[in-house]
């Protein structure tokens, strides 16, 4: 199965390299890693590059400003559909999302699955860098998440997914516009009420201990008022249908 993994960087000089050698030693078949950099200052494209010049099937793809996780998923996906890969996937570059997990996940998609969560909140699933107060604030949005948009998915939030092209064919990418958490939740919600099939595999999420930390209280608060707003208005919509098929 052709496999894409998109690697969006931002000043992952530290991280980069380690990640993109353990993509490829965890590979049970043909990956190709897409890395789409924001115009890092610490020169994380460089060293990208030169991974890619020794090991081959990694791209680098260099913009010219910081645009935003969404963003680079976006860019990256409209890419990899179009040079025909069957599988995309989304990974952080910091070392949160162990590589190994990789085949896990591509093998729910060659059973069937539209789309594989990589799962903190299930039976084998844990964030052991965490504290107690930080699992609770992730565990409350995901509830609320669920609550609001009618999700089955644990880990709506979750960073390390990966998706079957005819999932992907299904949304329109570019009306996608949240970042961070936001755009997480929103391509599992599209993708959900589209009619996808859903797997969720246990993954250990780590704590990134070199660099800096690219969430914010804005992207908190976005999240939380996109997934209000999306789900009232699914809520209004559902109501006037109703009401239009009583009045049939």
């Amino acid at each position: 199965m052709k496999t894409l993994v998109v690697l969006p960087t931002y000043n992952e000089s530290a991280t980069v390299a380690e990640v993109l050698r353990r993509i490829r030693a965890s590979a049970t078949h043909a990956i190709d890693v897409l890395v789409v950099d924001d115009n890092s200052p610490d020169g994380t494209a460089d060293i990208a590059q030169a991974l890619a010049d020794e090991l081959g099937g990694i791209e680098v793809l260099r913009r010219p400003r910081k645009s935003g996780l969404g963003s680079a998923y976006r860019e990256g996906f409209k890419l990899g559909l179009a040079q025909g890969y069957e599988a995309l996937v989304e990974m952080d570059a910091d070392l949160s999302h162990d590589p190994s997990v990789l085949a896990d996940l591509l093998a729910e998609i060659e059973g069937g699955a539209d789309i594989v969560i990589g799962t903190r909140y299930m039976p084998g699933g844990s964030i052991p860098d965490w504290s107690w107060h930080r699992r609770a604030i992730s565990r409350i949005g995901n509830l609320y998440a669920r609550w609001m948009l009618g999700l089955d998915a644990r880990d709506a939030t979750s960073g390390y997914r990966a998706y079957h092209r005819r999932a992907l064919e299904r949304v329109n990418l570019t009306a996608v516009r949240a970042d961070g958490y936001g755009f997480q939740i929103e391509m599992a919600y599209k993708v959900l009420h589209g009619g996808a099939v859903l797997a969720e595999v246990p993954i250990a999420f780590h704590d990134r201990t070199l660099g800096s930390s690219k969430m914010s209280s804005r992207i908190v608060v976005e999240a939380l008022v996109l997934v209000t707003f999306w789900g009232l208005r699914g809520r209004i919509r559902a109501r006037r249908k109703k009401g239009s098929l009583a009045r049939v």
